[in-house]
């Protein structure tokens, strides 16, 4: 009956090891999720503070399909920005060791005065899931005077189906 016993739990012990030997992906799940398909810009909500106060909220109508694609090669491109027809140059981006901030060295045309931006070259990560992703760029640092004015942009991205693959 012991042995019967030891062989049991040993049985269950080699089987356990075998399982956990597969070979990983090397991404994390907030890599995953990231990579999981392809983002639709749904919304973009610019808030104005003084301080922490409140001063006003905009939201910004996005009548074109812009999409946010991530690679699991960490490479980015992004269609689309600011309504202007485009797809960005092929950019790298990278989570910070947190993993609460995206970074990426993307260059879009925009419609500023310079004609183009890095819109997420520091972008915290407000909201992640499977369906969801929520960015905050501009003022975010987290220190700010209480009589500084600051900006914050948020954006609002769903995830697509590729090729009918959820």
């Amino acid at each position: 009956m012991k042995k019967t016993r030891w062989l049991l739990i040993l049985s269950i012990l080699i089987l356990a090891l075998l399982i956990n030997s597969c070979k990983k992906s090397g991404q994390s799940p907030i890599q995953t999720l990231f990579t999981g398909g392809q983002w639709q810009l749904a919304s973009v909500q610019v808030t104005y503070y003084t301080g922490n106060e409140t001063d006003s909220v905009v939201t910004i109508n996005t009548p074109c399909i812009q999409d946010f694609i991530f690679n699991t090669n960490n490479t980015c491109t992004y269609s689309n920005f600011d309504c202007i027809t485009q797809t960005s140059p092929v950019a790298q981006w990278t989570l910070t060791g947190n993993e609460l901030f995206l970074q990426t060295n993307m260059v879009c045309k925009d419609t500023t005065a310079a004609g183009s931006s890095m819109p997420f070259s520091n972008a915290g990560i407000l909201t992640l899931g499977q369906y969801s992703l929520v960015l905050q760029t501009g003022d975010i640092q987290p220190n700010y005077s209480l009589t500084a004015k600051r900006r914050i942009i948020q954006w609002g991205f769903v995830r697509q189906k590729l090729n009918g693959v959820d």
